[in-house]
């Protein structure tokens, strides 16, 4: 049996338009996204702050974020996974050397990319089958490349839930809009309250 929903597919395709968007309403825009829909209940973002990580110390912040995972997983509360570097990375000087149960809460990731060294990024390889089970946007968001970008000064100015020494923990009033065209690999996140 077959169902055809022709309205339904047309404001899709319109809703997920990601062009000629205002910046300063996003926290995140990347033309590598793997996902394709709409995601509008995050109210958490966890971020690794690339001011204060310290690629010897990656193995710290995985640590860091994993608490954040169990504490957020025990709520029920989805999150945005902000960090730099390749997320999952076997070379902890790459980037965060986590494994998927540290980040299994996560509804939308981005990997950003390091100050100090210009890294290939994973575009979410090492979780890519968890990432399409799951529907998880994974945000590639590298050093600016084709107008990409994460908005760290807006991340800082957040007021953190909960502080670690790389990483911060963010709950906002409003939830976070996450739009993946997925036939253009294309994605922005707003900020709460600007899609």
């Amino acid at each position: 049996m077959l169902q055809m929903r022709p309205m339904v597919l047309s404001r899709e395709i319109e809703r997920l338009n990601v062009e000629k968007i205002d910046e300063r309403k996003l926290i995140c825009k990347s033309d590598r996204v793997l996902g394709n829909g709409i995601i509008d209940e995050i109210y958490d973002i966890v971020w690794v702050d690339p001011e204060l990580f310290q690629r010897a110390e990656s193995r710290k912040a995985a640590q860091e974020v994993y608490e954040y995972n169990l504490q957020l997983v025990g709520q029920k509360r989805p999150y945005l996974l902000v960090g730099v570097g390749r997320w999952g990375s076997m070379d902890p000087w790459l980037g965060i050397p986590v494994k998927w149960e540290q980040i299994s809460g996560a509804r939308a990731i981005i990997e950003a990319g390091l100050e100090d060294i210009e890294v290939a990024p994973s575009q979410g390889s090492h979780f890519f089958q968890n990432i399409t089970s799951f529907m998880i946007g994974y945000f590639t968001a590298s050093n600016g490349q084709n107008g990409a970008f994460v908005d760290w000064p807006w991340l800082r100015g957040q007021t953190p839930l909960d502080s670690k020494k790389y990483t911060r923990h963010v709950r906002l009033d409003k939830p976070l809009v996450v739009k993946m065209n997925g036939h253009q690999h294309r994605g922005v996140i707003f900020k709460p309250g600007e899609e």
